[in-house]
């Protein structure tokens, strides 16, 4: 694929889902420079209602990765999930974010949003701060490429927001939405396929 001189295409393109690390530690610096990417994301409003969580101490990121480990257990095992299946799964994820240099915890909040009288102008109004903290996000992932890293999304807060904002004693109104490895890619990322422009888009 031909490129522009001096374009952002080759970052997009080359980016992919790292989810092994060395232990080559990240320079407080270049994450400092990748939050300052993330906090640069358009926002609804302008209300920029992301929230980030730096969690780089290996014990306190053990804690949070055995903690969402054993919910993760739990919803497993309610599935039926055999038991060295759920092992599996539930060693993989804890490895994952046990052994990561760097995890950033993005999260949102309704703090200076707009409030409505009505449902669903509130719901709409709540979708934009989650879409807003995601575009932050992806900020965070191609900034990362951009210096040189490894980096992957992973929802797993999504289903523990409990477990998450109380073992980092977070606020109350920051709600976790997601959580970024980031680290010096070990081995070779596990490049997946895209579906054809074509086959998910109408053009009218």
């Amino acid at each position: 694929m031909t490129f522009l001189t001096g374009s952002f295409y080759p970052l997009i393109f080359g980016r992919h889902s790292v989810r092994s690390f060395s232990a080559q530690p990240v320079a407080d610096d270049v994450v400092r420079r990748i939050l300052d990417a993330a906090v640069h994301a358009p926002s609804a409003h302008n209300r920029q209602p992301w929230r980030f969580v730096v969690v780089r101490q290996g014990d306190l990121r053990s804690r949070l990765a055995d903690d969402m480990a054993e919910r993760f257990r739990s919803d497993l095992r309610a599935d039926d999930l055999a038991e060295a299946a759920i092992d599996l799964q539930v060693n993989r994820a804890r490895k994952r974010l046990a052994e990561a240099p760097v995890a950033v915890i993005v999260c949102m909040t309704m703090e200076g949003m707009d409030v409505y009288p009505d449902e669903r102008r509130q719901s709409a109004e709540r979708t934009m701060a989650i879409q807003s903290a995601a575009l932050a996000g992806g900020h965070i992932l191609l900034a990362a490429e951009a210096e040189g890293l490894g980096a992957c999304w992973l929802c797993g807060p999504l289903f523990v927001p409990e477990t998450v904002r109380g073992g980092l004693g977070l606020p109350d109104d920051w709600e976790p939405q997601a959580l970024i490895l980031i680290g010096h890619t070990e081995g070779t990322p596990r490049i997946t396929s895209r579906r054809p422009v074509d086959e998910v888009t109408q053009w009218r």
